[in-house]
């Protein structure tokens, strides 16, 4: 048995044929960080590139055999007319996926996944509903920098998917296009550097030609022709602000790393200076990091028949006792998924804020909040729970069970620029409005107001059919 395993593990990143192959994640080139830029007219940011992205993370849908087909498609498309780029698949998808390409793809072994594909990729491709990005986010939760999410709606919901799957090769042109100085039908020609070079700012053309041209050597590898979004035009994205999670027993010992290990097959999380986290009743900083999560955190009285008895500390001041079925820790994101079923309020993603919804609480007077990003929520425990475990679950997966006395600490993730990198949120990348305005404000709310109108039927009349809506 041991020899047979011993075999098959080494076939694993090996090929029964030469060009299908599936190898490590380890030797490709590291990330390339995108820049997020602000502009004067929309309160998302632009996207550019300082250079073609190189590694991409393909993520369909678990368990789906037709969104399996749609990504081999999508694969076949990216290798045939993006040669440059490496295709990145989990493990248990590129075993499934590899035999059906004619060419190399990689993926990475899941002790320390995350780990891995924080420092190598570039960009995230999604091909499912609102559980599949919810996935790929997961893989970076003990991550402060997440790289750009492009997702293709093809699950149930997609309120936040922004592209039907047939619209794949405009998509993904735009978003691999986004910032590149030079057009695709300048970059696919001879002339190419003389284009490069002659939309450049004279300053940059005479003192940092070669750089520039340097920059643009590998979009010149792009084939076909096609519109570009060309230097003034950039894919737009929307940080979405997670939730920073940490779990302390009843003695103040963090137990992240010790959750991590337990109940995720990621690894542990890696160690930060910019991960920094306390509470004004907490007498030491959470080590390790503070696992993330961008829908929601909650707390349930499981399988239990009696209401779940938690006390709510907000900035260290005692705001409640609780009794309930649970309560909700959500972000704006997470507001249109369990909160909204337990009657919260819905939040635009651009709101910086975190709201506590109970989950059928017995007090008719409880009703859901709505506080500031930085807002420091503690729930304990309390010990007339008669000594249940009661589980909590980040973004619908249960991590552990928690007793009397201790405690699950949340806070806004903060999202901020240092030393000209992003880092915080998970960045998405946001479709082009169908209309325009004067004042950019249909450019932020399109999708948003969309997906309300068409996939959460707000306010919908009864006893029509909504076409129109």
């Amino acid at each position: 048995m041991t020899a047979v395993s011993a075999t098959a593990r080494a076939r694993y990143f090996s090929a029964s044929c030469r060009r299908r192959q599936i190898l490590d994640i380890s030797v490709l080139p590291d990330r390339i960080a995108p820049q997020y830029e602000k502009t004067l007219t929309s309160s998302l940011l632009s996207l550019r590139w300082p250079q073609p992205p190189r590694n991409i993370l393909l993520m369909p849908k678990l368990h789906a055999p037709k969104v399996i087909v749609s990504a081999i498609e999508f694969a076949k498309h990216i290798h045939a007319n993006y040669p440059d780029l490496n295709l990145v698949f989990e493990s248990h998808i590129a075993d499934t996926i590899h035999d059906a390409l004619p060419f190399p793809i990689y993926t990475t072994p899941s002790a320390n996944c995350s780990f891995h594909l924080a420092r190598k990729v570039d960009l995230i491709t999604t091909m499912g509903g609102d559980g599949t990005i919810l996935r790929a986010a997961s893989l970076f939760s003990n991550q402060n920098i997440v790289p750009p999410i492009l997702s293709f709606s093809m699950g149930t919901l997609g309120f936040l998917g922004e592209w039907k799957f047939n619209e794949y090769k405009r998509a993904w042109r735009e978003c691999y296009m986004s910032g590149c100085p030079a057009t695709v039908e300048d970059l696919v020609g001879p002339h190419t550097q003389a284009s490069a070079t002659s939309q450049l700012p004279d300053k940059e053309a005479s003192g940092e030609e070669n750089q520039n041209i340097q920059r643009l050597s590998g979009w010149d590898r792009v084939r076909g022709n096609g519109k570009s979004m060309g230097i003034t035009r950039t894919s737009k994205i929307l940080l979405r602000n997670r939730l920073r999670v940490g779990i302390y027993d009843s003695e103040g010992r963090n137990l992240n790393e010790q959750l991590a290990a337990v109940t995720d097959h990621y690894g542990p999380p890696q160690p930060s200076a910019d991960d920094a986290f306390s509470h004004s009743n907490a007498h030491q900083s959470i080590s390790p990091p503070p696992l993330h999560a961008i829908n929601e955190v909650s707390i349930d009285r499981g399988h239990y028949p009696h209401l779940a008895i938690i006390d709510i500390y907000v900035n260290g001041h005692h705001l409640t006792e609780a009794v309930s079925d649970g309560i909700l820790i959500s972000t704006p994101t997470g507001s249109t998924a369990y909160s909204l079923s337990a009657g919260g309020s819905i939040v635009h993603p651009l709101v910086k804020s975190l709201l506590i919804t109970p989950i059928s609480p017995r007090s008719l007077s409880f009703r859901p909040l709505v506080l500031p990003l930085n807002t420091q929520v503690v729930l304990k425990l309390s010990n007339r729970n008669r000594g249940r475990e009661l589980p909590v679950s980040i973004d619908g997966k249960r991590r552990m069970g928690v007793s009397a006395g201790m405690e699950v600490r949340v806070e806004g993730e903060s999202v901020r620029k240092t030393a000209g990198v992003w880092r915080g949120g998970v960045p998405c990348v946001i479709r082009a409005a169908s209309k325009t305005s004067v004042n950019g404000a249909s450019e932020d709310d399109d999708s948003w107001v969309g997906g309300l109108n068409s996939l959460l039927k707000f306010n919908y009349p009864f006893g029509e059919s909504g076409q129109g809506h």
